[in-house]
């Protein structure tokens, strides 16, 4: 599908509705912008929250894990 897309003075540009409902986009998505030789390519994109864990986070992961596998034992009966 090939339209030609108006963009206003801030950059912003709409997509047209029969686009958005084939890739699925609506408007609490996010699009990722790649420029290639071609042009601009224009592809559904989402993004996942990370969490950097300092040390003490990852010491108190660990006594949680200690003490979570207190009662268990590797030996084999």
């Amino acid at each position: 599908m090939t339209k030609v897309i108006n963009i206003n003075e801030r950059g912003t540009l709409t997509l047209p509705i029969e686009m958005r409902r084939r890739l699925g986009v609506s408007s609490s998505s996010q699009v990722v912008a790649e420029e290639t030789d071609d042009g601009i390519l224009l592809r559904a994109g989402v993004t996942f929250p990370v969490e950097v864990y300092s040390d003490k986070r990852l010491a108190e992961f660990r006594r949680n894990n200690e003490e979570a596998l207190a009662g268990f034992s590797l030996k084999k009966k």
